[in-house]
């Protein structure tokens, strides 16, 4: 066990997903579901048609929980803007998780005392 994991130190990543449609959401949070365990996640209603209103799908993951099973690249129908919040172990971990699946074509990172924000754009391999 590392010692992160032994100082007790947040584990969970919140990972924001947009710019994307609900399949390639529902693909990028699989890749997460398969090396993690969920914590919580919001799934949204039908979107209509007409609606200028952004989507974000949105789930938190322990990084220290689940199965840790390695993931295959995911193809995806066009470019995910992906935001993962949390501690600055837990982020850099499940950032390496979503390059094994997916091309990484921006990184950008916001860093605080205690959490980091990164900022990823996934694309199909």
């Amino acid at each position: 066990m590392s010692a992160v994991y032994d100082l007790h130190i947040d584990t969970d990543v919140t990972v924001q997903l947009s710019e994307c449609c609900r399949e390639d959401a529902q693909a990028v949070f699989d890749v997460l579901d398969h090396a993690y365990q969920l914590e919580d996640m919001t799934t949204p209603g039908p979107q209509a048609a007409t609606s200028p209103a952004t989507t974000v799908w949105m789930a938190t993951f322990d990084t220290a929980g689940g199965r840790h099973e390695e993931s295959a690249p995911v193809p995806l129908t066009g470019v995910v803007g992906a935001t993962l919040t949390g501690g600055y172990h837990a982020v850099d971990e499940v950032a390496k998780v979503l390059g094994r699946s997916f091309a990484i074509q921006s990184r950008q990172s916001v860093s605080g005392d205690q959490e980091t924000e990164a900022r990823l754009l996934l694309a199909s391999r």
